[in-house]
């Protein structure tokens, strides 16, 4: 048995915050605007997990309102999701996601990113696509003021 989920998730730029993408520090003057860290890498992919499951998103899991979540490492809580009853017996098949931003130039650490996902999934590197691409200066995201991220996420049953 398989499940399929899909997640995305949007944030804005913000001066003095760290950018945080998949669980990678990327070098840059801004970060992204958010009640946790604001990796908005994780949060799609999250958002994808908990589709596969039918278990809600991640604003029910993890509300912005809650101060337990402020500055949180978005690792940990995708973590925290796989870690879930909801999750017990489903594997990652693979994940495949796209983050939107016209700055900064992530193509250099889309391999960290891969890395790292795959150690939060206990999966291999190769099952985890990571993909960066600009909105031709179009937009929010064209402009500088935002990010975005989609992931899909298939889900395998284990032992069938």
């Amino acid at each position: 048995m398989i499940r399929v989920g899909y997640g995305y998730d949007v944030h804005r730029t913000a001066a003095g915050r760290r950018l945080m993408l998949g669980g990678v520090v990327i070098p840059w003057d801004r970060g992204l605007l958010g009640h946790s860290d604001a990796d908005v890498l994780l949060h799609a992919i999250t958002d994808a997990v908990l589709g596969a499951l039918a278990a809600g998103d991640i604003g029910q899991w993890f509300p912005p309102d809650d101060e337990r979540y402020r500055d949180a490492d978005s690792a940990e809580l995708l973590r925290t999701v796989l870690r879930a009853p909801c999750c017990a017996g489903w594997r990652l098949g693979n994940v495949d996601a796209t983050v939107v931003a016209e700055r900064p130039r992530l193509l250099p650490y889309v391999p960290a990113m891969r890395r790292a996902i795959a150690a939060l999934f206990e999966a291999g590197e190769d099952q985890v696509s990571v993909k960066a691409t600009t909105s031709e200066g179009l937009g929010f995201a064209g402009r500088g003021e935002g990010m975005t991220a989609a992931a899909v996420v298939l889900l395998v049953r284990e032992g069938r």
